[in-house]
């Protein structure tokens, strides 16, 4: 049986077009995605399985960024910013896009270069809402206090 397979993909930097179709097909992918990220609804309980039955393994705060996974009726897997990977019911995510600070402090500035005015500062696991996706390496983001500003990439994860 001759298939056809359709692989997708955006290189990254020192990664040529071709090897990233290499590394794909050998993977046996058909196709690479993007990568999506929710944030934890009021009540997101993680667990061990997917079912209720599950055990229990902690709650997340309200607001924190999950990367999705896989989606398996009614259950996805994320990978939360400590790492993990573990499922939660899909209905306890909010499609409300949110970062948390992975830097000791990171300076939010009134513009997107390094050079702008200091906007405020937020420390290492504060959680801020994603106002529009990043260009250039900085995101436009709202601290829960109504600031805004913009934060370099490197210093959140959640994109």
């Amino acid at each position: 049986m001759n298939r056809e397979r359709r692989i997708t993909a955006i290189p990254s930097p020192g990664l040529s077009a071709l090897a990233v179709v290499v590394l794909c097909a050998a993977s046996g992918s058909v196709a690479a995605q993007a990568i999506e990220y929710r944030s934890a609804g009021p009540e997101l309980i993680v667990r061990d399985a997917p079912s209720p039955q599950g055990r229990q393994l902690f709650r997340l705060h309200p607001g924190t960024p999950v990367e999705i996974v896989v989606s398996q009726d009614g259950w996805v897997r994320v990978r939360e910013p400590g790492g993990s990977l573990n499922w939660v019911e899909q209905q306890a995510l909010s499609n409300r896009r949110t970062l948390i600070v992975t830097a000791e402090r990171a300076t939010i500035r009134r513009e997107a270069r390094t050079d702008a005015p200091a906007a405020f500062q937020a420390l290492r696991n504060v959680v801020l809402e994603l106002i529009a996706p990043p260009t250039q390496g900085w995101a436009r983001v709202r601290h829960r206090e109504g600031l805004e500003g913009y934060i370099h990439a490197s210093e959140v994860w959640g994109l």
